[in-house]
């Protein structure tokens, strides 16, 4: 029996059971069902693509995208510790003031800008220093990137001269411009939430840590969540929460797991003979970033030749160099139109080819730059597939379904070809290897439709004030909160990371009745890394 079980030992999940072990007298279980964090793709920055397909993704598919096509998209999720903070493009980006402000005016109290902040700043051990908007002594590391691939300097500039402000910090005063992005890493390595939070805390005798362990569903006595029940070495055990059950198992895994647990759409459930505990929205209103890049040759250096024997030992010996490089390097971000409350398209660059849902290999030098549909209007859903939990829910994001996003991925695109067009663009291409065949809306559009993939930020299928209410318990039941990307109202203008780990500290003060404040606790122990 422990205080509190924790599923899903993710971006909130490490950061929620660091947290709360804090308290000597209080018990912890983090269940996850993916292994320990131990294989060096893992640590090494440039290396994350390689585990896509592999044993530590969980590797989900949309079903046929409507707005695609009827096209299949690719999902990679982490499945180990540190869950997609370990196989994640390392970007440190906390989205807009006005996501936060537009939460808490729609009832998300407690979750506007100024409340969130302190929580971003405490997590944080910036690199820069401290400052009003950044936290030095946290646990999670934040620096510069210690590749600094040239290609992505000639894009920021080419982006500059296109017209868009020089921005070097995008968790600051504003978010329009185009510049560097800010990485989770330490020592030019990972800095994953497994490494930052979790490891620290493990030496507490009060935090058990239990991997390989897939929990099938959440045990309820009456409408009070008592446990979870999980399956490790073909055994089914029952693992028991005395006060609650937190699922952070990601905006698809804990929106599954409700479902599996009878907490969900009345009607879905019974179609599956799942007994009902509570009818709720779980699944619905899912949304995500669209991506699509365009990808160029190039007669520089890319990422392509970053593993040689020379760039292993620069790592090795000194912590920098091209293996050290987050892959998305840089970007920007912009407003499409007039009227809006923030950015509606972020840029990614990245010095190598990056198609095929990430999954394409790089056959010759180049890298790949395009925007990403960043407040989509469209919404989607995931439901079951079958009652085991062993079986992949059904996930349909509806990309690209709607005009708002649509407009939004044509004007990306149109300037993502006038930033091409600039004379520092122009010094390092040599020709197009995945671009558009013209410039028309329609063609724009077919490209759009034809290449895109998810940008990874699956949120919202438990979101604040429709499945949860702002302190995070479940609608209609006891003992039972959601602590992840799933509860956002809507998904953040950025990369959703550092929310999640936000949401997993503000977590910990919801559930121990305390405040936040800007102090961090220190890190008790060094952090190991593998190799």
């Amino acid at each position: 029996m422990f205080d509190y079980v924790i599923v899903g030992a993710g971006s909130a999940g490490c950061a929620l059971a660091a947290r709360l072990s804090e308290d000597p007298g209080t018990s912890v279980a983090l269940i996850e069902a993916g292994p320990a964090d131990t294989a060096d793709e893992i640590h090494i920055p440039a290396a994350f693509g390689s585990l896509f397909k592999g044993p530590l993704d969980w590797d989900y598919d949309t079903e046929p995208e409507p707005g695609l096509g009827d096209r299949r998209a690719y999902l990679p999720r982490g499945r180990m510790l540190g869950g997609c903070s370990s196989m994640n493009a390392m970007i440190y980006m906390r989205g807009n003031r006005a996501d936060y402000d537009r939460w808490a005016a729609d009832g998300a109290t407690g979750w506007s800008y100024d409340e969130v902040l302190p929580y971003f700043v405490r997590g944080e051990d910036n690199s820069r220093g401290a400052d009003e908007y950044h936290g030095v002594g946290g646990p999670l590391a934040v620096t510069e990137s210690r590749s600094m691939n040239p290609i992505v300097d000639a894009w920021v500039e080419a982006a500059v001269a296109a017209g868009l402000p020089a921005n070097d910090d995008f968790n600051g005063e504003s978010q329009i411009g185009a510049g560097r992005f800010q990485t989770t890493q330490r020592d030019g390595l990972r800095c994953s939430t497994a490494d930052a939070y979790l490891r620290p805390a493990m030496k507490r005798p009060n935090l058990t840590v239990i991997t390989e362990a897939l929990t099938r569903k959440v045990l309820f006595e009456g409408d009070r969540a008592a446990g979870v029940e999980i399956q490790r070495d073909g055994r089914i055990e029952e693992i028991r929460a005395q006060r609650e059950v937190v699922l952070s198992a990601g905006a698809y895994g804990s929106a599954h797991l409700l479902l599996l647990s009878g907490v969900g759409p009345a009607e879905q459930l019974a179609a599956f003979g799942i007994p009902l505990v509570a009818d709720l929205p779980v699944g619905e209103r899912l949304q995500d970033h669209y991506m699509v890049m365009i990808n160029y040759t190039t007669g520089e250096e890319s990422l392509m030749t970053a593993a040689t024997p020379d760039n292993v030992e620069l790592l090795q010996t000194e912590g920098r160099g091209p293996l050290t490089s987050n892959v998305g390097e840089g970007g920007g971000f912009i407003e499409t139109r007039a009227g809006l409350e923030g950015p509606d398209v972020q840029f990614h660059v990245a010095p190598v080819l990056f198609y095929d849902g990430g999954l394409g290999a790089p056959l010759t030098h180049g890298f790949g730059a395009g925007p990403c549909v960043l407040k989509p209007t469209s919404t989607g859903t995931l439901t079951l597939r079958t009652a085991s939990p062993e079986s992949a829910p059904r996930i349909v994001h509806n990309y690209l379904t709607t005009e708002e996003d649509r407009q939004s991925i044509i004007a990306g695109l149109r300037t993502a070809l006038e930033i091409a067009e600039q004379s520092a663009m122009k010094a390092v291409v040599t020709g197009g290897f995945l671009v558009p065949e013209g410039s028309t809306d329609e063609e724009l559009l077919a490209f759009a439709r034809r290449v895109g993939q998810t940008l990874y930020h699956p949120t919202s299928s438990c979101s604040i004030g429709h499945v949860v209410d702002p302190d995070l318990t479940v609608k209609g039941v006891r003992g039972l909160r959601v602590a992840d990307a799933s509860v956002m109202p809507t998904v953040v203008r950025g990369n959703t990371n550092a929310p999640s780990i936000m949401i997993g500290e503000k977590a910990a003060d919801l559930i121990r009745g305390t405040a936040a404040t800007t102090a961090a606790a220190p890190r008790d122990v060094a952090v190991p890394v593998a190799g």
